[in-house]
């Protein structure tokens, strides 16, 4: 959706789907392309709505008979993106979303080598059926489970809990592993719907909870380890919790929520038993995109939870 070029000091996002093809001497001999330029933005400024537009296009082009989808946005919010449309996007063809850490004009430039690499992945038959993947660097990684780890180096998406489930080695996407495809929302996105993550922090006494089911429509708590908070906030999440579903997820960003190991106010059994909602093994940024879906399509509370559920 965005790709930048040099303008002046600074590095924006001016550059076409077209450009980014002739800077790859030779892609079009991988498979026949088709260019759309979508948004041109910084990855910092798109919108869920965006990314629920590209998940229509998606299938639109799908039912058109197209056989592999690359898109390329900024790394921001790419895992996002990669997240949100493997939710929304239910089709076989494959998807592979990919970018670049270094700007055209810097030296060693991962761009054309990233896109080539996607390209090669998205006509990969292998592919079809495992919903949305991305590629950096030469690796594969499922959008449940793929990471940006790094500000600013090359190998900067990782899939910190299983690994990459491929490889790209020398021009042949070789699968390792074949992962499990979430169940998405079935239902289109058709309302608004506002959700923001909350992250426990030492010594915060919850005043940034006050008043929120009135501003919110959903929460994500990222929570110490396990799924602990002060408990300063418990009260308030409970409160919380009654009018709108609050989701508890650890800020650690890797392993799962538990649900009866430890039992003090403020744990997760604590939480859980006062109507929060186990985010399971999702980080906190990807279970808010799981409770945008679902709200912006009307699912209810009992269902919503059950969609967790799946992710535990």
């Amino acid at each position: 959706m965005t790709s930048a070029t040099a303008s002046g000091s600074g590095v924006t996002p001016r550059l076409t789907g077209a450009d980014l093809i002739a800077a790859v001497p030779g892609l079009d001999r991988q498979a026949e392309i088709e260019v759309e330029d979508v948004r041109q933005v910084p990855g910092a400024s798109l919108t869920l709505e965006d990314v629920a537009a590209v998940a229509d296009r998606l299938h639109k082009a799908a039912a058109a008979g197209v056989e592999g989808i690359v898109v390329t946005q900024g790394t921001d919010t790419l895992e996002e993106t990669a997240f949100l449309l493997d939710l929304l996007y239910r089709g076989s063809m494959p998807v592979v979303l990919t970018g670049a850490m270094r700007p055209p004009q810097q030296p060693g430039a991962d761009g054309p080598a990233n896109l080539l690499a996607a390209v090669r992945t998205a006509s990969c038959p292998t592919l079809r059926g495992l919903g949305v993947v991305v590629v950096f660097a030469d690796e594969i990684h499922a959008a449940r489970h793929v990471r940006k780890i790094h500000s600013n180096s090359t190998s900067a998406f990782a899939s910190p809990a299983t690994g990459p489930i491929g490889h790209i080695v020398e021009g042949t996407v070789r699968l390792r592993v074949t992962p499990l495809r979430p169940e998405g929302v079935s239902a289109p996105v058709s309302r608004p719907a506002r959700v923001e993550v909350l992250h426990a922090a030492l010594g915060s006494d919850g005043i940034l909870l006050d008043g929120l089911e009135d501003r919110l429509d959903g929460l994500v708590v990222a929570a110490f380890g396990a799924g602990h908070v002060p408990g300063s906030w418990v009260d308030r999440l409970e409160h919380v919790a009654a009018r709108i579903p609050v989701v508890l997820t650890s800020r650690t960003g890797s392993g799962s929520v538990l649900s009866s190991t430890y039992a003090f106010r403020g744990s997760e059994s604590d939480l859980l038993g006062r109507g929060l909602i186990s985010g399971g093994s999702l980080d906190p940024l990807k279970a808010r995109l799981l409770l945008w879906a679902h709200l912006s399509a009307g699912t209810d509370c009992t269902a919503i939870a059950d969609a967790f559920a799946a992710h535990l």
